[in-house]
């Protein structure tokens, strides 16, 4: 049986390496102000790297974060849709396209912003190919470093599958909103996965209806181990 693993940065990683970089993405879907249920709010964990715009007309009215009414936010997401990968749910907040900013410092195999965002050195994603880690997909970046000879580096397009089991979550949670789609729940201190939702052609991706929760599978865990590349933390995860 597949055993699965929340992924973490690992700190004494960043002690051994320092590398640094203040960027974003070149595109996105705004945030949203639904008339519904109330609330403002954007996704967190909603990045593809690979997917480009730059050939779409209206690309220009894709690079707010700032909170649109939700017949806006639907006009916006259509435009994008036919370029995303099939099946995902393109949330507010959603972005795409390379990262784009200044960097520095010295960069392991993996470095994570927040454990939402994976950089990987580009040695190390060809490396754990080669080991037979499936459905890994390294995506360029316009990280800008000041030094001659930059690192590779590369994010990792890491899409939602799966969903969390009803048993970790609360009792009185309320009902997604029907106009917005949002779920107002926090992350349970004891998450369950789905086992009956989960990816088999996957070794790394997120929780479908919790995206900033990026999982592995053991035989990524055991990748990353035996190649020793640092940079990662396991935790276990159990499924239902």
């Amino acid at each position: 049986m597949t055993r699965f693993y929340i992924l973490r940065e690992d700190a004494a990683a960043t002690a051994q390496y320092n590398g640094h970089f203040d960027a974003t993405h070149k595109w996105r879907l705004p945030g949203v102000q639904c008339h519904t249920c109330g609330a403002t709010w954007g996704s967190a964990g909603q990045q593809y790297p690979g997917v480009d715009l730059s050939q779409l007309p209206e690309r220009t009215q894709l690079v707010s974060p700032w909170p649109v009414a939700v017949p806006e936010f639907e006009r916006l997401r259509e435009l994008v849709r036919p370029l995303a990968p099939s099946g995902v749910g393109l949330l507010p907040g959603a972005q795409f396209g390379p990262l784009e900013g200044p960097a520095s410092g010295k960069f392991g195999p993996f470095t994570a912003e927040g454990d939402i965002l994976w950089l990987v050195q580009r040695d190390a994603l060809e490396r754990l190919q080669v080991e037979g880690v499936k459905g890994l997909l390294g995506c360029r970046t316009e990280l800008r470093f000041r030094k001659k000879d930059p690192p590779d580096i590369l994010e990792l397009q890491i899409e939602p599958h799966g969903r969390l089991h009803p048993d970790c979550l609360p009792p009185d949670m309320p009902p997604q909103c029907a106009t917005c789609g949002r779920l107002g729940f926090s992350l349970p201190d004891e998450p369950i996965l789905e086992s009956a939702s989960l990816p088999t052609d996957l070794n790394l991706f997120r929780v479908g209806d919790f995206a900033t929760v990026v999982i592995g599978t053991e035989r990524f865990k055991d990748a990353v181990h035996q190649l020793e590349l640092p940079g990662i933390t396991f935790r276990e995860i159990p499924t239902r």
